[in-house]
């Protein structure tokens, strides 16, 4: 992986970071994009501090033209993109369908959703100048069952993987390849700082393994994919749940 650039998004805090420090500790070039530049820029010294490379950028994915210039930036900078990461979501309204406010539907879909395929929109033409790359876009155990009063983010997110199997589909003759992580409970700011200590520990008997999750266990998930070990790994959908959906 040495001398490959990466982009990750959402890579201020939880997932996102663990993965762009492991990408780095592996040689790699990592752009570290984040909606909150604060974040972006403080796992960015963390990373140039112990020997990294790595530059950190502000953008929102639900706006086509930020994911645009994500690129942009990334090839002005290290002149190739190899390896990019479609991490950044949100978790949404907690309502029943019928109640479920349309300007949060519309505010998940667009990030959780519309975002990967922004992304992937101009990701994929900046690999395809070298020939090939990986993409992984960060599904959830979510993507493949429902989960009450959660609609919008389990509808964007069964759709992350459906449009992942579909770019797959594309490019495999193109040498990119495409696949989907679906993380369970993770102990991320996104879980710990919106829920309390009685729901945490009802979430982690939903998992068999007995745990929340480490983001550090996904990253290494993410990086197996993104590498040559996973050359014919395409079109996938990988859960790491702690057994969550083998219930």
């Amino acid at each position: 992986m040495k001398g490959k650039t990466s982009i990750i998004t959402g890579a201020g805090s939880g997932i996102g970071a663990a993965i762009a420090k492991l990408f780095a500790e592996q040689g790699m070039n990592v752009v570290v994009s984040d909606i909150d530049l604060k974040s972006a820029n403080k796992i960015t010294k963390q990373i140039t501090n112990k020997g990294g490379k790595a530059i950190a950028l502000e953008a929102d994915i639900s706006k086509p033209a930020e994911c645009e210039y994500l690129v942009k930036e990334t090839l002005k900078k290290y002149k190739r993109l190899d390896v990019a990461v479609n991490n950044a979501g949100i978790g949404g309204a907690q309502k029943p369908v019928g109640e479920y406010p349309i300007d949060e539907w519309q505010k998940v879909i667009e990030i959780n959703l519309s975002g990967v395929f922004y992304g992937m929109h101009y990701q994929i033409p900046a690999m395809l100048k070298n020939k090939g790359g990986a993409i992984i876009n960060m599904a959830s155990i979510l993507g493949q069952v429902g989960a009450v009063n959660s609609s919008g983010y389990v509808a964007a997110k069964h759709g992350v993987v459906g449009l992942t199997q579909n770019a797959a589909l594309e490019y495999a003759k193109k040498k990119i390849r495409v696949n989907a992580v679906g993380p369970g409970y993770i102990k991320t700011p996104l879980l710990t700082d919106n829920l309390e200590k009685e729901q945490l520990d009802a979430i982690k008997e939903l998992h068999p393994i007995g745990r929340l999750g480490k983001p550090q266990e996904v990253a290494e998930l993410v990086l197996w994919l993104a590498s040559e070990k996973a050359s014919f790994v395409t079109g996938a959908y990988y859960n790491i749940d702690g057994g969550y959906l083998a219930r």
